[in-house]
């Protein structure tokens, strides 16, 4: 997959320890907690474009890795940017 820069890209993370980098876009989401309430809380967004190779095997109804380091999982959504 190719890291794009999102529309209002705030910031890259990871460049100074080595890696790509990743082109972030900071943003905030409305979670439902407690007995209905609603908590506006701080979100990051990133885009991904397949390769040709990725979009073959996508297009031929392989499914989407993610892979997420460490032992904990963060809340993760995916989607496709509208």
């Amino acid at each position: 997959m190719i890291n794009l820069r999102p529309r209002d890209t705030t910031r890259v993370c990871g460049k100074s320890q080595g890696y790509a980098g990743l082109n972030v876009r900071d943003t905030a989401v409305d979670l439902i907690v407690g007995a209905g309430e609603i908590e506006r809380v701080a979100a990051m967004d990133t885009l991904w474009e397949p390769t040709p190779k990725e979009l073959e095997a996508l297009n031929a109804g392989k499914p989407v890795l993610i892979t997420i380091l460490g032992t904990t999982p963060p809340p993760i959504r995916v989607g496709v940017e509208p």
